[in-house]
């Protein structure tokens, strides 16, 4: 079960209107913020609503540039989307049908963007929510025994093609096709990697926690839950291991030591993640601005078409 934004009685995004801003467009009222004041509000609410504004497609570069003064490329990104221009992209393209669950962008990664921004350009026909959730809240919330589990860490595994092949590419995923940028990609990030005849194999061990730079407050940082075969749902599992062994799966995960995390609290780590949820349902021109450490986010499953832009900063 999900909440809106006034039904969670915990935590939710904190909504600012035209009318609340004074009537000025929202590039302006951003300029009137300042860059240390956008930074202040998104601290201490973790999640954005800016609503009513009338953002375009032609009017949302000025906004961005404000919310995101560096915006990144979606290197290593493993959700399929496309480049709309400079580095703004079309949130996920992963089929309208499947909920995504709740997770912090890259956070596998050895890097991951501090903060995102999305805008709505056409929202769907029904449902296309995009719920929020309070990591720190995510994290109490899990069993004592699965808080202890993932105390030592993850290993994540990527098997990305040459081309053809199940996921994406490794082309796609680091947008370039120079395998030595790959390389230095991959060597700054601290990872292993291992080419083969067919793309790359990579592994990654990470925390399954982190700390926010600013409150040092602990959240849930991790994607065990979407790496794993159990947070796909039986069927598509099943389609997988028939095919495959799990360490030959377009992406897996097991516990740092290589042990397998059982299926249970994979199910339990995605559930409580979308029961504490908060969906932000969106309306044409709205803007959601995210702290990416403090805040996850995943999508709900719509009906007719939707577009909602994507782009991140450090």
């Amino acid at each position: 079960m999900s909440t809106t934004l006034s039904e969670n009685p915990t935590w939710a995004p904190h909504e600012i209107t035209e009318d609340g801003a004074g009537g000025r467009d929202l590039a302006a009222h951003l300029t009137g913020l300042g860059a240390e004041g956008l930074t202040d509000l998104l601290t201490e609410h973790k999640a954005l609503v800016f609503r009513g504004f009338g953002v375009t497609p032609e009017s949302i570069d000025p906004v961005l540039d404000r919310l995101l003064p560096t915006r990144l490329p979606y290197v290593h990104g493993n959700s399929p989307r496309t480049r709309v221009k400079g580095n703004l992209y079309t949130s996920t393209e992963y089929p309208q049908r499947f909920t995504i669950s709740m997770h912090n962008e890259l956070n596998y990664a050895r890097r991951w963007p501090s903060r995102l921004a999305f805008y709505c350009e056409k929202a769907a026909e029904s449902g296309g929510a995009t719920p929020v959730v309070d990591g720190e809240l995510w994290l109490a919330s899990l069993r004592p025994e699965v808080r202890e589990a993932f105390a030592g860490g993850i290993r994540y595994v990527q098997n990305l093609h040459d081309g053809y092949g199940l996921g994406k590419s490794w082309q796609d995923t680091f947008e370039t096709d120079d395998r030595a940028e790959v390389e230095r990609y991959l060597k700054a990030a601290e990872a292993e990697w291992e080419w083969g005849p067919d793309g790359i194999r990579v592994v990654q061990h990470r925390k399954a926690t982190t700390t926010h730079p600013v409150t040092g407050v602990e959240v849930w940082f991790n994607q065990a839950d979407q790496w794993h075969p159990a947070g796909l749902g039986d069927e598509t599992s099943k389609e997988l291991y028939d095919i495959l062994a799990p360490e030959e799966f377009p992406q897996y995960v097991t516990f740092a030591d290589g042990g397998l995390i059982p299926d249970e609290y994979v199910t339990h780590i995605r559930d409580v993640g979308l029961e504490l949820a908060v969906d932000v349902d969106w309306r044409e021109g709205d803007v959601l601005v995210i702290d990416n450490v403090l805040t996850g986010h995943g999508r709900r499953p719509f009906e007719g078409t939707r577009r909602i832009l994507v782009a991140m900063c450090d």
